[in-house]
């Protein structure tokens, strides 16, 4: 029962860095792309990378994976919000963005994944 309340404590503050840094993003950019989420998954799915590397390498408790991965970067990444930033750029006639969005955010997704578990590895 403590594992599952630090768990939903690590995604609160998950759920608070989402929102400080797509604000802080919005302010600097004035665009189309919603570089705010992607930077969020794409940063979000490097430390979960990081997380499995030390996990299966290093012995992380598993209870630190649980709070940081399940916790942490479950309430601060955000698949339906890049879902339905993608579906709002085709309806507003972006379809060129909205495919980057969604080939961009799926390769370089994966890359920052690969790349946290090659670090998380070492």
């Amino acid at each position: 029962m403590m594992l599952a309340a630090a768990v939903g404590l690590g995604a609160a503050v998950g759920a608070v860095a989402r929102y400080l840094v797509d604000q802080a993003v919005a302010r600097r950019r004035d665009r189309v792309f919603p570089a705010g989420t992607w930077l969020i998954n794409l940063s979000g799915s490097f430390v979960l990378g990081l997380l499995a590397g030390l996990a299966t390498h290093h012995g992380l408790a598993p209870g630190t994976v649980a709070i940081a991965g399940t916790g942490v970067c479950g309430g601060y990444t955000t698949f339906s919000t890049f879902a339905y930033e993608t579906v709002r750029l085709m309806e507003e006639g972006s379809g060129l963005v909205a495919l980057a969005n969604l080939a961009g955010s799926l390769v370089a997704g994966l890359a920052a994944a690969a790349l946290g578990l090659g670090i998380g590895l070492a």
